[in-house]
């Protein structure tokens, strides 16, 4: 019997609001999950009645850091001595995979390890919500997303079987992201890839496999090897009705550099651009966003986290270089 007490189970929450979880809901993904993958609905219930709402992972879901921050203060989480120096020896850890996987891919090394080394610190904050009460929690408590979450937890049930990830006490971020990569479920089972022939896809205890599912993400996302990702834009002359453009270049370089905008770096006049906007305290920034730049936003769709992954990664890379 799944958790009813009657059609909606009302939770009381901590700071006093309550939260409904729809019983006919999560009765109702029982049974699809059950028919669709040909397991038995007890089995299916079981699981799910071992799942626990958190209340908190609703709060933080609907305050990302993407939404709420400047570009300014965003930086200053991700773009540290400490976590610069983290990426640094990581990569001396990982070397030979780091060269191999890029070699193989066409990804760069630091772009690999600025992803992450966003994500997770290069595994060092993985996660503390176990898997299965986040997705849970974001089915059937968090209306607004709801389709997307089901579709995360249908996949986790199955991926717990396919990669043998205990199922209760695997953990992730309050989103259900897990591992060193912080792929979502699907993610997981569509783009992990495991280092080793023939191996599993542990992304949880494996940087190698880690590295090669990152790399392999971007490589289907299309990452063009070789070819920029970003470059600071300065104005030659002052610009102020420039709307917000969109992440996907649809521009060319050429057409930004005829109405002011010039690269800190030589681009290809003709190569698609769009023209990033980031907002500060004091101001606002501009980068040319090519078509790398997009890839990385798959990842997460966020110019903020995307600047963040590059620029870190730049900074492992100098940090690096200088002590060699």
């Amino acid at each position: 019997m799944i958790k009813s007490f009657a059609f909606t189970t009302l939770l009381f929450i901590s700071f006093g609001a309550f939260a409904q979880i729809d019983d006919s809901a999560v009765a109702n993904f029982a049974k699809s999950f059950s028919e669709k993958n040909n397991v038995p609905i007890e089995e299916v219930n079981a699981i799910l009645n071992k799942a626990t709402y958190q209340a908190d992972i609703i709060e933080k879901i609907s305050k990302p850091a993407e939404g709420t921050m400047t570009w300014e203060r965003y930086r200053k989480i991700f773009i540290t001595d400490e976590r610069i120096n983290a990426g640094v020896e990581f990569w001396k850890e990982n070397s030979e995979t780091l060269a191999k996987v890029s070699a193989d891919t066409g990804v760069p090394e630091h772009i690999i390890l600025g992803i992450i080394g966003v994500e997770t610190y290069f595994g060092r904050i993985k996660g503390s919500y176990k898997v299965l009460d986040a997705l849970y929690t974001l089915s059937f408590g968090y209306p607004k997303r709801s389709k997307f979450f089901t579709s995360e937890l249908e996949a986790y049930l199955i991926l717990a079987k396919e990669e043998k990830l205990d199922i209760e006490t695997t953990k992730g971020s309050y989103a259900g992201a897990m591992g060193y990569s912080q792929f979502m479920p699907t993610s997981y089972r569509a783009y992990a890839k495991s280092f080793e022939d023939n191996g599993t896809r542990d992304l949880i205890n494996s940087p190698e496999d880690a590295i090669t599912s990152v790399a392999n993400y971007l490589k289907v996302h299309r990452w063009e090897k070789g070819e920029p990702i970003t470059s600071k834009a300065t104005m030659t002359r002052k610009i102020t009705n420039l709307n917000k453009q969109v992440l996907k270049p649809k521009n060319k370089v050429s057409d930004y550099t005829a109405i002011g905008f010039q690269p800190a770096e030589k681009l290809n006049a003709n190569s698609p651009a769009t023209m990033i906007i980031l907002e500060n305290e004091q101001g606002e920034e501009h980068w040319f966003g090519m078509n790398n730049f997009y890839v990385i936003t798959r990842y997460n769709h966020s110019p903020l986290y995307a600047m963040a992954v590059y620029q870190l990664a730049e900074a492992v890379k100098a940090k690096k270089g200088k002590a060699e």
